[in-house]
């Protein structure tokens, strides 16, 4: 008996891989499909059902769904623009498998402008009453940095046109273009704008010539660190805590910056033990053990290169520039998990085509 038990599973144990999610999935698919199809409360008798199933997963999934034509139903599975759970989103949808009457999709796909009309706060966007200009700065050439404008408006309802404006483009461009391909965005209105007015229409042609004009420029840029001077830099917080920075200062005065856009931090909190916000010497020597972990899975000096690393306030952070957001996302999530009894490990990445974040250092101040 116990025998049988281990081969099934309890309806109550927790979804521990995608493959363990598609079955639960499949075997719910004919009761999903009729309540996608019109036939029950989406909410109450679908949605409400498969959030916690994808939050055994892990957290960041986020979904919606409807009929994709009139005898298929689609599930959207989305990182809402979380750049870090984008990979995650993708493992998901690739691991799916041929479901008849079923279309799955990781993050929200492009559409036609045609087909983007978007009701919000009492005001629509549309592709006939938005418009996009191009902000240039000559000291960060690469940076696409657009403001787009909205006819209605106004600084009463700059909340809640901004919203809409962003909803839109999610939309319009699809969920992955736009979080990759637009560093800086601003809405304003009519009056603000001191430039040429573009058709919203227009400006995936124009995402488009500029990313492949930024691969051109960049593609197998690489970069040895072999011979770079590391300087050690202190300061004290507010309170008067220390803050202790090892930085490869030789790399932050790189004139190719943007070849590597991607920025991760990795965040680990420790105890404070010998006071101030330091660690002591055993502590100090896991969170080196971490670091020359990440370091052994980003592996590809071209593709990842260590910026530095902050110590002070009971925090570790450890800098790197990336190629690529979504090998940095898996081995920063397997770390994550192997050393949750030890440290809470968090990281974020984010786009950063110049390193903005690191001109303190640059300045020689934490």
């Amino acid at each position: 008996m116990n025998f049988l038990k281990n081969i099934f599973k309890s309806k109550n144990t927790p979804i521990q891989s995608y493959k363990e999610f598609w079955a639960w999935f499949c075997a719910n698919e004919q009761s999903f499909y009729k309540v996608i199809k019109g036939k029950g409360d989406p909410e109450k008798d679908f949605f409400n059902k498969l959030s916690p199933k994808l939050n055994e997963l892990r957290d960041g999934f986020w979904y919606s769904a409807g009929m994709y034509d009139d005898n298929t139903a689609e599930l959207i599975i989305s990182a809402e623009g979380v750049i870090k759970n984008i990979v995650f989103t993708e493992a998901l949808i690739n691991a799916a498998p041929k479901v008849d009457r079923w279309k799955f999709t990781a993050l929200k796909p492009a559409l036609n402008i045609e087909d983007v009309n978007i009701e919000m706060a009492g005001h629509n966007f549309t592709g006939k009453n938005l418009h996009f200009c191009v902000n240039e700065n000559a000291g960060y050439p690469d940076e696409i940095d657009i403001t787009v404008i909205h006819d209605d408006y106004s600084e009463e309802d700059k909340s809640a046109i901004t919203t809409g404006v962003y909803i839109f483009l999610d939309h319009y461009l699809g969920e992955l273009d736009f979080a990759l391909n637009i560093d800086n965005l601003k809405v304003a209105g009519r009056k603000e704008a001191d430039k040429e007015l573009i058709a919203i229409g227009k400006l995936k042609d124009y995402l488009n010539w500029r990313q492949k004009e930024f691969v051109e420029k960049y593609e197998r840029q690489t970069y040895n660190t072999e011979n770079d001077q590391y300087s050690l830099l202190e300061a004290n917080h507010e309170n008067g805590d220390p803050l202790i920075a090892v930085i490869n200062t030789t790399l932050l005065n790189w004139d190719r910056k943007a070849s590597h856009p991607w920025i991760l931090i990795v965040t680990i909190p420790y105890k404070e033990n010998i006071g101030k916000g330091m660690p002591d010497k055993n502590t100090n020597s896991m969170l080196e053990e971490i670091e020359t972990e990440i370091v052994d899975e980003l592996k590809h000096a071209a593709s990842y290169l260590n910026i530095g690393r902050q110590t002070g306030r009971n925090l570790r952070e450890i800098y790197f520039a990336c190629t690529t957001f979504r090998k940095p996302s898996l081995s920063l999530y397997k770390i994550q998990k192997s050393r949750e009894r030890q440290f809470d490990v968090s990281y974020n990445i984010y786009k950063d085509k110049y390193w903005q974040s690191f001109n303190r250092y640059s300045q020689s101040r934490l």
